[in-house]
Order: structure tokens, then C-alpha cells, then sequence
């Protein structure tokens, strides 16, 4: 039980790190600190952990992973729509 809390952290820590940056971009309109490429390699392995969380059958690994997957794909549309301004 210990250690299912310590993911259950862990997850929640990852699954929403990238949502102050979300909320800076859109109220900034800028993406000017944002690394594209960072965001597709997190995008990458976190993609990679969701199909690792799949064969474990692991919940926590697959929501965790979904979610953080999810504020990376809106972090870089707003980069897409803010890159050019």
C-alpha cells in the first residue's frame, strides 16, 4: 500500500508539472521559452510509458502517462498558434 502511494504521488506531480506552463502560455501569448523539441521528446516517452503501463495492465501508469500526454499535445498547439506571433 507504501509504495502504490509513492506512485500515486509521483503520478500526480507528473501528470499535472506542465499545467503552469499551459496557463503562462495563454495568458502571456507566448511561447518564446517553450522548447519544441523537449515537448516531442517528453511526448515520445511519455507516449512510450503508456503502452509499458498497457502490458503491465497498470492503471495508475496508463491515466498518469494519458493525462501528462494530453497537456503536452495542447502545450504544443498553443505553441503552434503562438509560435508565429
Amino acid at each position: 500500500m507504501f509504495w502504490e502511494l509513492i506512485g500515486i504521488a509521483a503520478a500526480s506531480l507528473t501528470m499535472f508539472s506542465f499545467f503552469p506552463q499551459i496557463f503562462k502560455v495563454l495568458r502571456t501569448k507566448s511561447v518564446k521559452d517553450v522548447s519544441p523539441i523537449m515537448l516531442l521528446q517528453l511526448s515520445g516517452g511519455v507516449s512510450l510509458w503508456i503502452v509499458y503501463g498497457l502490458h503491465l495492465k497498470n492503471l495508475i501508469i496508463i491515466l498518469a502517462n494519458s493525462i501528462t500526454l494530453f497537456s503536452l499535445i495542447v502545450l504544443l498547439i498553443l505553441y503552434m498558434l503562438y509560435i508565429k506571433r
